[in-house]
């Protein structure tokens, strides 16, 4: 079986680059609708802020003979749901949108909901964000499926929040003992 070389057309590919310079990153090879995944990027953007939010709370409001370990954990995921909103912004950015902070539609928007509970109920506080979890876990996955070789850089930006969300959700079983 011969092995077929590469090659590519750096002339044609150099005109291109020319010709839409402010198209920014979206070449002709993208693969996907821009604007549609602006769109599907600003939900994520959402449902980080949500999430982020939640986390915060929760930690600042836990009390009880576990506080100290479960208010970590929750500070921590806090951060890192900010640093995935923050980084979906920026791909937003990249791809020629607006990323939408309007705080009148985040909990819209977002996958998950933003829920508070008595200070000292931190089993139910668990409960919630492994259950917010579990819904980001499924919906990025949609995301990326729905990505494919369309948008790789995007699908790898959503593969690897997708990787800590599941950390997240690990952690918060661990801290439930199930």
């Amino acid at each position: 079986m011969a092995e077929s070389s590469f090659s590519i057309d750096v002339a044609a590919i150099r005109e291109r680059a020319r010709a839409k310079m402010t198209d920014g990153p979206v070449t002709a090879g993208y693969g996907r609708s821009a604007e549609e995944v602006v769109g599907v990027l600003n939900d994520v953007l959402a449902t980080e802020i949500v999430c982020w939010m939640r986390y915060a709370q929760h930690a600042i409001s836990a009390t009880g003979i576990d506080r100290a370990q479960v208010s970590a954990e929750f500070a921590e995921h806090a951060d890192e749901e900010r640093g995935h909103a923050m980084r979906a912004a920026e791909r937003i950015s990249q791809l020629g949108g607006q990323p939408d902070f309007d705080p009148k539609t985040l909990a819209e928007r977002s996958h998950t909901t933003y829920r508070t509970f008595d200070e000292n109920d931190l089993k139910s506080m668990l409960e919630e964000n492994l259950v917010a979890e579990r819904i980001v876990i499924e919906s990025y996955q949609e995301i990326i499926r729905w990505l494919g070789d369309g948008d790789v850089t995007t699908r790898r930006l959503m593969e690897h929040i997708l990787a800590e969300e599941e950390e997240h959700a690990d952690d918060i079983m661990d801290l439930l003992g199930i």
